[in-house]
């Protein structure tokens, strides 16, 4: 009890510990904030026009195929094209029907809108004619949602990795490391000991994030428990290894750091370019943080009946990671004893 509340000590003087508490909770407090804003927007195209030079046929058309936004000079005009936020396109009349003023830094997807806009006006009574189906694309204003949501609960949830790296590395700096080698303390001892803050901070810092920013069914809440127990067990156990294996204060936060990047990163990029079942997205469960991500995307999206797979990863990585602290734990503590 009184290793905890000398680490605790020691966490409370440490920003860096406290930030990777605090980060995940205030990322979830922003993405619920979202909750009311609609993203589909942000794709929709944008089109400039002059007060009174189009015909009212002509920016109905127009308003069919994105959002109008009508200046009062041409000046006011070009500044809304040229201004890199806007990626606006401007209509004019013309003496053929109408034409278009791009500012040459457009998307490339905008460009091509702007080139052929003209034509597409020119043609729209014959497009009028032709039988159309159109298909509504779904909203992808959930998806980019829950995708910010699981990011941020993954994050959280490997917090704990911070939290015992900082607290075993601040003991060898203070020389506590020596004694805690020599002392008559079981293995499993040491190892409760060690990752224990870093377990329930991951984990506290987890569920508040979860209840700051997620939307839990009553079937879901045991999944997200369990699956926020496993990975804050495990993001302790790493942050164990890195306190070990650094020697000094800058070596472990380079340690925690590309750690971290492992831990956030690939699962991301898996989810949006690996298909699934296929043998890199198979291979990708080496990470455990990948389970972790896979599960609470399932969690969000209702796949219930593939969370209970991505659970059994976890407790396998759980176990895989004790055991090699153990081997790891007995390598080190014989050759103390040696010397």
């Amino acid at each position: 009890m009184k290793g905890l509340r000398y680490q605790l000590k020691n966490i409370r003087r440490d920003k860096m510990c406290i930030l990777s508490f605090l980060l995940p909770v205030i990322v979830g407090f922003v993405i619920s904030l979202l909750s009311g804003v609609s993203l589909s927007s942000l794709g929709e195209t944008a089109f400039c026009i002059l007060e009174n030079d189009l015909t009212s046929d002509t920016i109905e058309w127009l308003q069919t195929n994105g959002s109008v936004t009508v200046f009062p000079d041409m000046v006011s005009l070009e500044n809304a094209v040229n201004d890199p936020a806007t990626q606006a396109i401007g209509v004019l009349q013309d003496r053929n029907g109408i034409k278009t003023l791009l500012s040459g830094d457009e998307l490339q997807v905008n460009t091509v809108i702007g080139n052929t806009l003209p034509q597409l006006y020119a043609e729209r009574e014959n497009m009028a004619l032709s039988q159309t189906t159109i298909i509504p694309a779904e909203d992808n204003n959930d998806g980019l949602k829950s995708l910010l949501i699981v990011i941020t609960m993954v994050t959280a949830m490997f917090m704990g990795c911070t939290f015992n790296a900082m607290s075993i590395i601040s003991e060898k700096e203070d020389g506590i490391a020596f004694i805690n080698e020599v002392l008559p303390m079981a293995k499993w001892e040491y190892m409760f000991q060690k990752i224990t803050l870093g377990f329930f901070g991951g984990i506290l810092s987890a569920i508040i994030t979860a209840l700051v920013c997620m939307k839990i069914t009553v079937s879901g809440i045991l999944p997200l428990l369990l699956m926020i127990a496993l990975s804050a067990f495990i993001a302790a156990l790493a942050g164990l290894f890195i306190g070990h294996f650094s020697n000094g204060l800058m070596a472990g936060i380079v340690y925690i750091k590309i750690v971290m990047i492992l831990f956030l990163a690939p699962p991301v990029l898996f989810y949006l370019a690996v298909p699934m079942g296929s043998i890199t997205h198979a291979l990708s469960y080496l990470l455990p943080s990948s389970a972790s991500f896979y599960g609470l995307m399932d969690l969000l999206t209702g796949k219930m009946q593939d969370i209970w797979i991505n659970i059994t990863v976890l407790s396998a990585h759980c176990l895989v990671w004790v055991l090699l602290f153990f081997v790891t734990a007995h390598g080190k503590r014989k050759k103390v004893l040696t010397q």
